[in-house]
Parts: structure tokens; C-alpha cells; sequence
């Protein structure tokens, strides 16, 4: 018999024994394997949202990342010198107000203003985007699916909006818009409430044409690197700021991701030492309850080589299986903390803090392999140096 097979046997001659501490294992793997998801998933996440828009680079007026601060002016004539550069695909300026939907159910909204282009900052879902109506007697309106469940809307209804997007003026008009479709937009926490707008519909909103933008939405060239772009941009615009979505990675790894890397990283050491100490006492327990027959195999002719891999194999058996059992069950855990973490006011509903990714796999196996070989070694130490003719000796006597 190898030693797989008798390591196998010696585990599970007490299968409750073993029962409860592969479960043990998989609690804490499952810990550790959700830990290292955390780790990176809202930078993964974060850069997913990025990319699904089709734009790679933002223009800012202020160093930061958030759209907040001064707008920027001239937004027409900026828009068309970046669209201009041979890098440059696209580009869309977008400005964001607050507005009022006012009638019998009045909602509070979050109302964008972006220049119609081949390429837009949302995902129509259900009915058709702004250029498809534009010119109609009432301006179109693109809503979210908060505000269509909401005030029960479908495209083709219609709503009056009263915009609260200047302080030039006390109270402003109200404007009827149809609405268009129902589309998703990528960064709207999950009770947001937000409708989009074409700009001269945003300026009549606000009463008067501003010709400014909070953020411009870039698209590059197929086959251009978004860096080489950014770097155009600054050279035309020097007071303005552009981040490729690479470098806002960067910026939210170094700031907004740290107390996330910090705490995921505080939590895997933990849990990692909490799996060392369980294995470590598991294995000792079952060598410490086995002398007489560790000792009766040696006097058989079992090396102490084969002891050691003995005891080994059944630290592989009962970390591995644990380890296996962990991956869906941390995958669950992940899913309901995922739906705890994200009812956090201000967060997007796509974003996600929890991301399954390859590397997370390969490292949780890595660590819990080690643990587990570390965990072996003074297991293995006490049962290779037993001394066989005591041990015997003491068995019979006691």
C-alpha cells in the first residue's frame, strides 16, 4: 500500500473526524479565497465600468477624479480641437445638473446633458436613443429603469421637468419632454434616478445656452494608444486635465482602492494564520492519539521516510479537499457580501467588490498549499523522531 492510499485510509477511518476538519478547512478557505477576490475586484470592476462605455480617456478641469469643481468653457470649441487630433475618434462634452419631474408623483433626478454623437455615455434598453427624435415638437429623453419603475414610463410617454441646474434664477420653467427609450447608465448607484438629455434641450432646461461641460468623454482611434492621445490633448489644452482610463485605474488604486487593499490584506494574513493553526493542531492531535501505531509500523520496517510522507499526504488529503470545497463556498459568501457592501450609498450598481479572476484562483491554492506543508512539518518532526521501543514499551505497560 503507497502512501496515498494509507494516508487516505488513516483520515477517514474516522469519518467524523475528518468530516469536521475538512469543513473547518473550507470555512477558512473560503474566508481567504474571498479575501483575495476583494483584493482586486473593484479594481477590476472599476475598469470594467470604464471600458463597457467605449471612451478611454475623461477630460477634467480639476486634477481629481470625481466630476465636481469648475466646469470648463468654451465646451463646443474645445470639443471640436480634441475631435480634430489625428488620435482622437470622438468626442462628447457632457454637462450634469439636478432637475425636478414635477406633476402628481414628483421624482428628484440626476439630469445629463451630452452632445448626440455616434457614441453615447449610456446603453439604450428598451425603445430608441435622443438622435432618433431629435427635432420633434417636445425634446426626447433618455431614463433610467429607476424612474420608469418609478412613475410606471414607457417611450413615447411624456414628462415636464423643471431644472435646478443654475442659481441665475429662483424658479425656472418648466419643459415637456418624450421620452425616447429607457437606457442604462454605467455609473448609477442602484436607487439613483437619472435622465439624459441632449445639450441644447439641457441649456433650455437651465434657461440660457451656457456652452460649458463638466467632463469631456473621449474615444481614441482604433489602434492608437490612449496615452499617446492624453499626451496630444495636453499639449493643445495644458489647463486642462486628461486621464486615460489606465492612469483613473491608477489614481483609484492609489486613493479611493487603499482602505480596501489595506483591510483584504489585513483579513488574508489573518485568516491565512488561522488555517496554519487549524491544520497544525488537527495533524498534531491525530499523530499525538497514533504513537502506539506510528510506532508499531516502524518496528514493522516503515521508514521514518514514509512516516513523514504518510503524514504528509494526509495534510494534502485534508487541506486539498477543503481547499476544493472552499471555491464554491467562498464564491457564495462573495455574492451575499457583494449585495451587502454595494447598498452602500453612492455606489454604482455595476461595480462589484468581489471579482472572480484567474490569478486569485492560482494564489488561493498556492497559500493554502503552504499553509499546509507548514502545518505537516511539526507533525511530521514528532512522529519521525519517535523512539519506537518506549513508545512500545509504555503501550503495553499502560
Amino acid at each position: 500500500m503507497n502512501s496515498f492510499h494509507f494516508a487516505w485510509r488513516s483520515l477517514f477511518r474516522q469519518p467524523v473526524r475528518a468530516a469536521l476538519a475538512i469543513a473547518g478547512v473550507a470555512a477558512i478557505g473560503a474566508l481567504l479565497f474571498d479575501m483575495l477576490l476583494l483584493s482586486q475586484g473593484m479594481l477590476i470592476s472599476f475598469r470594467d465600468l470604464l471600458d463597457d462605455g467605449g471612451f478611454d480617456i475623461r477630460i477634467l478641469a480639476t486634477p481629481s477624479t470625481p466630476i465636481s469643481g469648475p466646469r470648463m468653457a468654451d465646451a463646443a470649441a474645445t470639443a471640436a480641437a480634441v475631435e480634430a487630433l489625428p488620435e482622437v475618434d470622438a468626442v462628447v462634452p457632457m454637462r450634469i445638473g439636478q432637475a425636478r419631474i414635477v406633476g402628481p408623483d414628483s421624482v428628484n433626478l440626476s439630469l445629463i446633458g451630452a452632445v448626440t454623437s455616434r457614441r453615447d455615455a449610456w446603453t439604450v434598453v428598451e425603445g430608441v436613443d435622443l438622435d432618433d427624435l431629435i427635432g420633434n415638437d417636445d425634446p426626447p429623453m433618455v431614463i433610467n429603469r429607476n424612474i420608469a419603475e418609478e412613475l410606471t414610463l414607457a417611450p413615447g410617454g411624456t414628462v415636464t421637468i423643471r431644472s435646478e441646474c443654475t442659481e441665475r434664477y429662483s424658479v425656472l420653467p418648466t419643459v415637456d419632454f418624450v421620452v425616447s427609450g429607457i437606457a442604462e447608465f454605467p455609473f448609477d448607484p442602484v436607487t439613483q434616478m437619472t435622465a439624459a438629455v441632449a445639450m441644447p434641450d439641457f441649456d433650455r432646461a437651465c434657461g440660457s445656452v451656457m456652452d460649458e461641460a463638466d467632463v469631456f468623454l473621449v474615444a481614441t482611434r482604433a489602434g492608437e494608444y490612449p496615452e499617446m492621445a492624453v499626451a496630444a490633448i495636453q499639449r493643445l489644452r495644458p489647463d486642462l486635465h486628461a486621464y486615460s482610463n489606465d492612469q483613473l485605474v491608477d489614481r483609484f488604486q492609489q486613493v479611493g482602492f487603499s482602505y480596501f487593499r489595506q483591510i483584504s490584506t489585513v483579513l488574508a494574513t489573518i485568516t491565512l494564520f488561522f488555517a496554519f493553526l487549524l491544520i497544525s493542531v488537527l495533524l498534531t492531535v491525530s499523530v499525538n492519539q497514533r504513537f502506539a501505531e506510528i510506532a508499531a509500523l516502524r518496528a514493522l520496517g516503515f521508514s521514518r521516510r514514509r512516516i513523514a510522507g504518510d503524514l504528509l499526504w494526509e495534510s494534502i488529503l485534508m487541506v486539498g479537499t477543503g481547499g476544493l470545497l472552499a471555491l464554491p463556498l467562498g464564491l457564495v459568501l462573495a455574492i451575499w457580501l457583494d449585495r451587502i457592501l454595494k447598498a452602500m450609498p453612492g455606489i454604482p450598481s455595476d461595480l462589484h467588490f468581489f471579482v472572480l479572476y484567474p490569478a486569485a484562483v492560482i494564489l488561493h491554492v498556492a497559500l493554502l498549499a503552504a499553509a499546509g506543508a507548514l502545518a505537516a512539518a511539526y507533525p511530521v518532526f514528532l512522529a519521525s523522531k519517535l523512539p519506537m521501543a518506549s513508545t512500545l514499551r509504555n503501550e503495553v505497560v499502560g
